[in-house]
């Protein structure tokens, strides 16, 4: 997009930027001035200007024979805007939820796009305060981490299955081999599952990723069972004794060395 585009998602019509940009490039100006600058009929030039003097975006000054204008600088008029907005979007933040009612209907929602799915993953482990339990690969674990290390000092209860190469130390943590992952289906999955009360499971689907929410009662507890049980089964397995891992098969022994992260007799 380019600047008056830009200008208009802004609130600024098209005349109202184009005055502003040409005052910007030259000033002190009278509006005859600015309209020849700006390429637009002098009446509405004064129309244009006095709509940006109301917002404050131009400074004017009496002189003896004319009006001089003279642009409110970018960084003032930006930053101001930038205020303004951020106490809009709160009153409207706090006015919308309060309309809102969040009802447990059950349904199963869908939504595609994995920086949406992330976004709305965020959230609701922003807002968890008991307990999260997570699936991640290595890209979902660097994206979440920080507001996962903040729900953690919130003494939120953490679990974490993680399905890459990573590590984290947060939270009761469990690692899925990256070879049992991809097979599993797991290679590029995302689980959350927040205060036993919402999950949300999402995995690319053709060419796009996409998500199933839900605070059905049922499928909150798969999850959240699914995630539970593999952080049990990496609990039990770090404490087999080497002659009970000796009667393992070596495909499983070798899942429970990528599980565990040790070698029997260690």
């Amino acid at each position: 997009m380019d600047i008056l585009s830009n200008l208009s998602v802004i609130g600024f019509t098209e005349y109202e930027a184009k005055v502003y940009l040409a005052l910007l490039k030259e000033y002190p100006a009278t509006g005859y001035q600015i309209s020849k600058q700006a390429g637009i009929p002098r009446s509405m030039v004064y129309e244009a200007l006095g709509r940006l003097d109301v917002r404050g975006a131009v400074l004017k000054s009496e002189a003896p024979k004319a009006t001089l204008y003279r642009p409110l600088p970018p960084d003032v008029l930006l930053n101001r805007l930038t205020a303004s907005y951020a106490r809009l979007l709160d009153h409207l933040r706090r006015d919308l939820n309060a309309v809102y009612l969040a009802q447990d209907e059950g349904y199963l929602w869908t939504f595609a796009g994995e920086e949406r799915v992330l976004s709305y993953a965020e959230q609701m482990i922003a807002h968890a305060q008991r307990e999260v339990m997570l699936v991640l690969t290595d890209a979902h674990l660097r994206r979440l981490r920080d507001v996962i290390v903040a729900a953690d000092a919130r003494e939120v209860a953490i679990g974490v299955l993680l399905t890459g190469e990573e590590s984290f130390d947060v939270g009761d943590i469990a690692y899925h081999p990256p070879r049992e992952s991809e097979l599993h289906k797991l290679a590029d999955s995302l689980v959350v599952v927040v205060d036993e009360g919402e999950v949300l499971i999402a995995s690319e689907q053709g060419l796009n990723y996409t998500a199933t929410v839900t605070t059905n009662t049922n499928m909150v507890q798969i999850g959240r069972q699914f995630v539970w049980m593999e952080l049990f089964a990496h609990r039990i397995f770090s404490q087999l004794e080497p002659e009970a891992l000796r009667h393992l098969s070596p495909d499983d022994r070798s899942v429970l060395e990528s599980v565990t992260g040790r070698r029997p007799g260690e």
